[in-house]
């Protein structure tokens, strides 16, 4: 492995919330799943309400996966979950190969810009990850992951107005262990994984260490140079430590966390004839291929600390001190043209750096009364570069840094009302400031060192607050049968468009607004008393007030030249109404059937553009009207010794627009996904596996640039085939 000395300052923080409350006795947290006996279905323990409970008992609209789910189902990245889910987006955005983009229910941000927030938040054991550079988290060593859909505004705070993804990793044991594990695929894909759990004899002191090696050659290349295009080549590792005295009511657990990116250039296909190619050349064919002259960079780092001190003041009460620090830096090169030629090339870098408190007081009573209390704190600043070379002609750059200071106090209470009936409330207040410091100029020279026209210099601060109610009341039906109605509020904070240019559009140094959105649900959830069937179903209205989009803009100059600006703007109000299900059948001891199904109508009821509405003419980003999957597991024992899983899956997403100017030809309409698997447990401590994705080879596209002055029209694509052989060891 290529990783640098990492130098962390193990300073206040945080991993309580998604993996399980370590018990005062010092024994092991719960096992997120629990097998299934006698053909029952495993049952997985979540924290979506920041304590743990029964997936099926909690009235939120959530999807969780095991780590055996996860490893049987061959989920390597964040992104491999939106086949999976009802109502989600998730993929890499534009020319990055770790940069998260993800949507909710059809709310989300598809820009990565360090001056805006996400709709969807990510969490890496409970930690918030303030920006989507390097969050398209990879799959090792983990407990579980959660997906949370709908506002999450009184628990998690703001920016998961859509919704919240948890990743979760495994937690300190008690008992010495590890595991091992090779993959082998095409695209000369490499990838090994290792992890290993230390404890003294008495479980007081353990120890974790985990780290991965993530290789996989392009799926294209640059032409120009012959670099390989779309590859990974990515380095990660996570350690932690834990202090879990027998007897004394409280733990210490410290970690941190460590991934670099060294992938080129993410690849793409050209879908236009450029007016400024003097070859005229035709849009490309291949989805992957680019020639370009740049420099290939597409770097990212990610640091993080956490140390989390817990409390145990009683049977009821549970005292937690949970802070961390996180860092992290990118470079990259996007040539815009995909050609060798200078018509719009542009690089940058960014840095982020934050630090969070959080207190947190848990209360759990036998009578069934259970609830959190929490105050919250943020600091952190997002800051970078972006030099920008139209035409070889017009030389722009961004110089610009977004500071943070954000406050919130929560509470959320459970209380039963009487037989079978339940109400939880919930209340969270937040404060917030950011200030904006923009300096863009256009430069005399391709080199950026010669300024000839300050375009935007501004230093501004902007203020906010929000209080997010949540309430929700739930009847146990029967034993096995949970209705709920809830409504709740959800908020993404306002901010400035780094990418300010006052000399073409006077106005664009204006902040601009906080996103609302108020949502009602109705739910069921449904076990089957001999635990052979689970079925969860949801409806949902949200109610969505200044949405944030970002376009892009193009205008020609006083000179004749054709130029574009990147705006960042409020659309007014819209709704969004929908439906999910999800099942998992188990008929026998051979068979498992899961599936899913959605569906989502989102509509704008006021878009104002030059003082008219043009609602009528607008359309959602990166929101299927329908999705649905199914798979199929069969489970044959005593096969080799050992027990053989053959999996078969379908995926089906409607047509999408996957950027906000609605280019019919970057649109992508509906389009299915097969996979497939067969993994071998050979004993308790081998597995083998063989795994399948996308075996039909679908072209795809999942993003891409509309930029008409340019004559640029790109499109990026998701993976091709990809076939990966696995052998695991635990111990």
């Amino acid at each position: 492995m290529r990783l640098k000395p990492l130098a962390f300052a193990i300073a206040c923080c945080c991993a309580q919330a998604m993996a399980a409350d370590p018990a005062p006795d010092g024994e092991d947290a719960p096992s997120a799943e629990k097998a299934g006996k006698n053909g029952q279905i495993e049952s997985v323990t979540i924290s979506a309400r920041r304590r743990d409970e029964r997936l099926q008992d909690v009235p939120v609209a959530v999807t969780a996966f095991s780590a055996k789910a996860l490893e049987n189902q061959n989920i390597q990245n964040l992104g491999d979950l939106q086949t999976r889910v009802p109502n989600l987006t998730v993929y890499a955005s534009r020319g990055t190969n770790s940069t998260l983009t993800a949507f909710i229910r059809g709310v989300g941000q598809a820009d990565p810009l360090w001056g805006v927030d996400p709709g969807v938040g990510i969490y890496f054991d409970d930690v918030y990850m303030a920006r989507p550079q390097g969050a398209l988290l990879d799959v090792f060593d983990v407990q579980r992951v959660e997906v949370l859909r709908g506002p999450q505004g009184t628990l998690y705070g703001k920016n998961t107005i859509g919704g919240a993804i948890k990743y979760v990793s495994r937690p300190l044991s008690k008992e010495n262990g590890g595991s091992a594990e090779v993959s082998l695929g095409n695209y000369d894909q490499r990838n090994v994984k290792g992890a290993l759990n230390l404890a003294s004899a008495s479980g007081k002191l353990r120890a974790r260490i985990a780290m991965a090696a993530l290789r996989r050659d392009g799926f294209g290349r640059n032409t120009f140079n012959g670099e390989p295009a779309s590859d990974q080549d990515t380095d990660a590792a996570r350690v932690s430590f834990g202090y879990f005295p027998a007897g004394l009511p409280f733990t210490l657990v410290a970690s941190a966390d460590a991934a670099n990116d060294n992938s080129h250039m993410r690849g793409f296909q050209r879908m236009g004839t450029s007016a400024y190619d003097p070859l005229k050349r035709p849009p490309s064919t291949d989805r992957y291929d680019f020639a370009s002259a740049m420099p290939s960079q597409n770097r990212t780092r990610n640091r993080g600390a956490a140390l989390t001190a817990t409390y145990f003041a009683s049977a009821d009460w549970t005292l937690k001190a949970i802070g961390a620090k996180r860092r992290s830096s990118s470079g990259q090169t996007i040539d815009f043209d995909g050609l060798s030629l200078p018509i719009g090339d542009v690089s940058g870098d960014a840095h982020d750096r934050q630090k969070t408190l959080e207190l947190q007081a848990l209360y759990a009573a036998s009578g069934g009364m259970s609830g959190v209390i929490g105050a919250y704190y943020f600091d952190g600043d997002a800051g970078g570069r972006i030099f920008n070379n139209f035409l070889g002609r017009q030389f722009t750059g961004s110089d610009s840094t977004v500071y943070t200071k954000s406050t919130a106090l929560y509470a959320d209470w459970t209380l039963p009302l009487a037989e079978r009936w339940e109400l939880n409330a919930g209340l969270r207040h937040t404060r917030e400031k950011k200030r904006a410091a923009v300096l863009n100029r256009a430069f005399a020279d391709a080199a950026f060192l010669r300024p000839a026209m300050t375009l935007a210099n501004f230093d501004k601060e902007l203020s906010v607050s929000n209080t997010a109610p949540k309430l929700t009341l739930r009847y146990q039906a029967l034993e096995s049968t949970n209705l709920y109605a809830s409504t709740s509020r959800g908020f993404k904070s306002g901010g400035y468009n780094i990418r300010a240019n006052n000399v073409a559009v006077p106005e664009s140094s204006r902040p601009y607004r906080d996103e609302k959105l108020d949502s009602l649900e109705f739910g069921a959830k449904y076990a089957r008393p001999d635990g052979s069937f689970d079925v969860n179903a949801a409806l949902f209205l949200n109610k969505y007030k200044d949405m944030q989009l970002s376009v892009f803009t193009s205008y020609v100059q006083a000179d004749g030249t054709p130029s574009f600006y990147g705006d960042f703007t409020n659309a007014g109000k819209a709704k969004v109404k929908g439906a999910e299900l999800e099942f998992v059948w188990r008929p026998n001891h051979q068979w498992n059937v899961s599936g899913f199904a959605a569906w989502l109508h989102a509509s704008y009821d006021e878009y104002l553009s030059g003082g008219r509405n043009i609602a009528s003419e607008q359309k959602f980003s990166s929101t299927p009207r329908g999705q649905y999957g199914l798979n199929l597991e069969r489970v044959d024992q005593n096969v080799g010794g050992g027990t053989l899983r053959t999996m078969l899956g379908y995926s089906y997403r409607s047509k999408v627009y996957p950027t906000t100017d609605l280019s019919e030809t970057l649109a992508q309409p509906g389009y299915g996904l097969w996979s497939a698997g067969i993994v071998w447990e050979a004993s308790r401590q081998w597995t083998f596996s063989l795994h399948g994705a996308n075996l039909a080879d679908k072209h795809y596209r999942t993003d891409g640039y509309n930029i008409p002055a340019l004559y640029i029209l790109d499109g990026f694509y998701g993976p091709p085939r990809q076939i990966t052989a696995r052998a695991a060891y635990r111990f």
